[in-house]
Order: C-alpha cells, then structure tokens, then sequence
C-alpha cells in the first residue's frame, strides 16, 4: 500500500509507554512481526523504533516507576505550528501536559489533555514524519477517542487540530463523530458516558490490523495477554480488545472479507 497520507490534525505516531520495554519487544515482535531500533540514550533517552517489514509503526519508552502513570498507548496527532496549538489547547477548555518541547532534528512535541480530560499527544513534523505504513496488517489502523464529554470533545479537536468532522451516528444508543467521512476517515469520537467504567478516565485507544483476530489473540493470550473484550463481528471488521502482558490495552481490528 503507498505511504499514509497524514494532513494536519489527522493521527501521526503512536508509542507505548511500559514498564517493562524488554518484554513489550517481545510480545508485539511475536505479535505483530515487528523489528526494532534504539535511539541515542544521550539525545533521546534510548527511545526505541518498531518496524514492520522496514517501515516504522510506533514507538516503546520507558514507563519510570515514579511516574504514577499505567503502562500505555498513545496517539499523537499532526501540528504545523506545535506552540500556537498548545495556546489553542489551553483557550478551548484543555490542558498542557508536557512541553511544546523540541527532540532533536525529529520534531516537536507535546502531551495536551482535552476538554474531556483524555490524553493526547501532538507532533510537529521535522525529520521523523509519522508511522509510513497504516491499516496493513501489523501497523495501526484506527485511532478512537472514549469520552463522556462527547459534544465538547468534538469542538475542542474542531478548534485545537482543525478537524473537518462528519457525524455517522446520533443515536441515544451510539454517538460517534468521525475525522473526515466514509472510507476517507481517519479516527472517531465515541460517547462513551453510557459504557465507560467508572474511575476510568476519558482516553484515545489504537486498533492494529491483523489478517486474523481470533488467532492473534491465541498467540496474545499465550504471550500473557489479557482479553479485555472478545472478538465480535461489527459492521466494520472484527474487532477484539486486549491488555498487554504490562497491562497497556490496544485493539484489533480484521478487514470485513
């Protein structure tokens, strides 16, 4: 397949943040058939590159004990002026969380809660331009926000990122917001006020694609995977969630055949 084609405001980049980086490159290797790099320990903190057939996919940093934080996955969305976002951010009901800060000779970032509380990353393109392969088996596939702030959770990626949205349901049932429409979409705002567990804060999730949800999760669940919901059919593949052996949960989604 080409090389996604990532406009401002659209996912970018995902990485892991895991207490244990070791056992996640072995788990997601296993997984997904990734192959890795580690970066400089100086100018990027050993920052390590998973690849999948010699594209990179996502990143795995350390998650410090002192952090308070679980073991996570998270989206990054691209930015074009990374220091008047983080002013949009914060004017549209968000917050910063870290930074505008520069990594060398790759970018800019920044971590931003949004109106809903959810956690999101941002990326201002520099040598590193995003994940080159999506929605190939093994790489990320759809990027979802959970929030039970549904409507201001909309506004505030129309205002902050610039997003073009379409609604593709307005039902009591299912309120789901989408970025661009039809095949062309890249990610979606889901109401979760109805399912979200209570003390479980607002939080994007990544779906990875695979050729077989049911037999992924065989080899997840063998590596000490957690199924956190079990593979159902939907309208738009088969979908199944899981908890890595760290606990970071991710989605997999199977093309409709």
């Amino acid at each position: 397949m080409p090389k996604p084609d990532i406009t401002p405001g659209a996912p970018c980049w995902i990485d892991l943040m895991t207490a244990d980086p070791d056992r996640a490159k072995e788990f997601y290797a296993s997984l997904f058939g990734w192959t890795y790099e580690t970066g400089d320990e100086e100018k990027y903190g050993g920052y390590i590159m998973a690849f999948k057939n010699g594209a990179p996919v996502a990143g795995i940093m350390k998650n410090e004990p002192q952090s308070g934080y679980p073991d996570v996955w998270t989206t990054y969305l691209r930015v074009e002026d990374i220091a008047s976002t983080a002013n949009a951010a914060v004017t549209h009901g968000g917050q910063v969380f870290m930074g505008p800060l520069e990594v060398p000779e790759q970018g800019h970032m920044a971590m931003f809660g949004d109106a809903g509380g959810a956690a999101v990353g941002a990326w201002q393109f520099g040598a590193h331009t995003g994940f080159q392969i999506a929605a190939e088996p093994g790489s990320p596939a759809w990027f979802e926000l959970l929030t039970r702030d549904y409507e201001p959770s909309v506004r505030f990626y129309q205002d902050v990122f610039g997003w073009q949205t379409s609604v593709m349901s307005d039902t009591p049932e299912f309120r789901y917001t989408t970025l661009g429409s039809g095949e062309a979409a890249t990610a979606g705002i889901m109401d979760a006020s109805g399912f979200l567990p209570e003390g479980v804060p607002a939080n994007w999730q990544v779906y990875f694609a695979v050729e077989n949800a049911d037999a992924t999760i065989g080899t997840a669940t063998s590596l000490g995977a957690r199924v956190l919901q079990a593979a159902e059919d939907t309208p738009f593949g088969r979908m199944a969630t899981l908890a890595d052996p760290t606990g970071a949960v991710f989605k997999l989604t199977q093309s409709r055949q």
